[in-house]
């Protein structure tokens, strides 16, 4: 494996754990904290996701900087690497919005219903996740 290549693994697999780790271990598990109110955990969340968001772009520009220097990657790569990507920038762009909205309601005191965003954001973090697992396989299988 190349120094590209192993960079790119690198990152795919940082990118998963650290998606697995936040959406699917920290957020349930902070709201069963003593003393977590919704108010005090979208405050926490924000935060948390804000950083998380940051580094997956960071993870996915070395993603697609170290794929342009590697040789061009199997299709393969390229599909399932693009998928996590786009979803990325689906959740940035359409649901996070959605979300910092009802937050900023919630935080503002308003007692805002239960958001369907995000229902959409741990469908689009699945995705993401199935996507990521499998561009490292591929990357490995290299």
């Amino acid at each position: 494996m190349t120094a590209a290549g192993a960079a790119a693994t690198a990152a795919v697999f940082t990118w998963v754990g650290m998606v697995v780790a936040i959406s699917f271990l920290e957020v349930p598990l902070k709201f069963r904290a003593p003393g977590v109110t919704v108010r005090i955990g979208l405050g926490i969340g924000r935060l948390v996701f804000r950083g998380l968001n940051t580094a997956e772009a960071i993870l996915a520009t070395v993603l697609l900087v170290s794929a342009a220097a590697a040789q061009l990657p199997p299709a393969r790569v390229i599909a399932a690497a693009a998928t996590a990507i786009a979803v990325l920038l689906v959740q940035l762009a359409v649901v996070r919005p959605r979300l910092s909205r009802r937050s900023d309601r919630v935080l503002a005191g308003e007692d805002a219903p239960r958001s369907r965003a995000h229902y959409a954001y741990v469908g689009l973090e699945l995705v993401k996740v199935a996507a990521l697992l499998a561009t490292g396989i591929f990357l490995l299988a290299r």
